[in-house]
């Protein structure tokens, strides 16, 4: 993430939320989880493509 661009206070706390949650997580949680986001990263950038060729 680029450092120069801030967080609001919202997302500070977020993330230091989701933070604590990912530390708890077991090894083998924590791959499923990234390979999930990743593939959920991945729709949403075919989602936002798509959506800029509507425009």
């Amino acid at each position: 993430m680029n450092p120069a661009i801030g967080l609001t206070l919202e997302q500070e706390f977020s993330l230091r939320d989701f933070t604590d949650q990912v530390r708890q997580m077991s090894r083998e949680q924590a791959q499923e989880f990234l390979i999930v986001q990743h593939r959920l990263m991945l729709v949403q950038k075919v989602s936002y493509q798509e959506l800029l060729k509507q425009r």
